[in-house]
């Protein structure tokens, strides 16, 4: 039974750089044991709320909880908890692969040595190499290696395989899979990679402009965001958007249209308030969905 109800819980937060919103009244739960992904375009805020979640900003308005405990107040208590792979790793260059790992060792009670073990081996790292001597992924290895060797109860992950190959990103996702496995643990990641999100996520986090557009298990995500196509007869115009609309573009006579929540009472409610032909339901991939969000918010900003 977990000591606290979320792992993750933001409320309202807010977060301004001068007189630039970075974040605006944003709210989250993550539950015990969820694995998160973090999804926006860039600029959208991911990276600010990360940091504001390690204590690293401090928001402006809101409240944020992890594993319980407020990381205002108790910052040191709460990092020996979590494991944070940044989006540009900073261990001392000067460092070699073991004394890194050694050096942080010191900082953790729950190390594990065999788990330690285990991901060197999994990630091929060389514990003599000094570290400026690292290429980018092999370095991202590292870091994700001294996040998860002291088994932490949160995982949070700042676009770590930016730039990164197809191989060594297979053997980072790979890495992150078995320890979860092994020990399930709550994991915020933020990425560009769908393929990576639609593997690792048990849900999505969709942020535009600093705010949230959705927070949705992957598999209702999917099963329930569908694009309809059709023909307006005779060019009519379409009376009004179904419930649920992200996104709508017409084209000449054809018309587009993703909602959420979609169900049979959609297409109902299209064809009572609209003459229409060849109606066509599509389903969509997790990077589709992601893109009409956006298209849609875009689309009303611009109208």
């Amino acid at each position: 039974m977990s000591k606290y109800q979320n792992a993750i819980e933001i409320r309202n937060l807010g977060k301004r750089f001068k007189d630039t919103p970075a974040v605006q009244d944003f709210s989250i739960t993550v539950a015990p044991g969820r694995v998160v992904g973090f999804l926006g375009p860039n600029g959208a805020g991911k990276t600010t709320t990360i940091k504001m979640l390690m204590d690293l900003l401090r928001a402006d308005t809101g409240t944020i909880s992890l594993l319980g405990l407020d990381p205002t107040e108790v910052a040191t208590a709460i990092r020996a908890r979590v494991g944070y792979v940044p989006e540009q790793q900073n261990a001392p260059r000067w460092m070699r692969v073991a004394e890194a790992i050694s050096f942080c060792r010191t900082f953790y009670p729950t190390w594990d040595d065999n788990l330690c073990d285990q991901l060197i081996r999994l990630f091929s790292l060389d514990p003599s190499k000094k570290i400026q001597s690292l290429s980018k992924g092999t370095k991202v290895k590292l870091t994700l290696l001294l996040a998860l060797a002291h088994r932490p109860e949160l995982l949070v992950l700042d676009e770590p395989m930016a730039g990164l190959d197809p191989l060594i990103r297979e053997e980072l996702v790979d890495g992150i899979l078995q320890t979860a496995s092994d020990h399930p643990r709550t994991i915020l990641f933020s990425s560009h990679t769908f393929a990576d999100v639609q593997r690792l996520a048990d849900e999505v986090v969709i942020i535009h402009e600093g705010r949230l557009l959705a927070q949705s298990p992957v598999d209702d995500l999917l099963a329930k965001t569908k694009r309809i196509r059709s023909v307006l007869t005779d060019g009519a115009e379409p009376q009004k958007n179904p419930k649920g609309t992200i996104w709508q573009q017409r084209s000449g006579r054809e018309w587009l249209v993703t909602v959420n929540e979609f169900s049979q009472d959609t297409i109902d409610s299209l064809k009572a308030g609209t003459d229409l032909e060849n109606i066509e339901v599509i389903d969509l991939s997790l990077e589709e969905i992601f893109k009409d969000f956006i298209r849609g918010q875009r689309s009303e900003l611009c109208a």
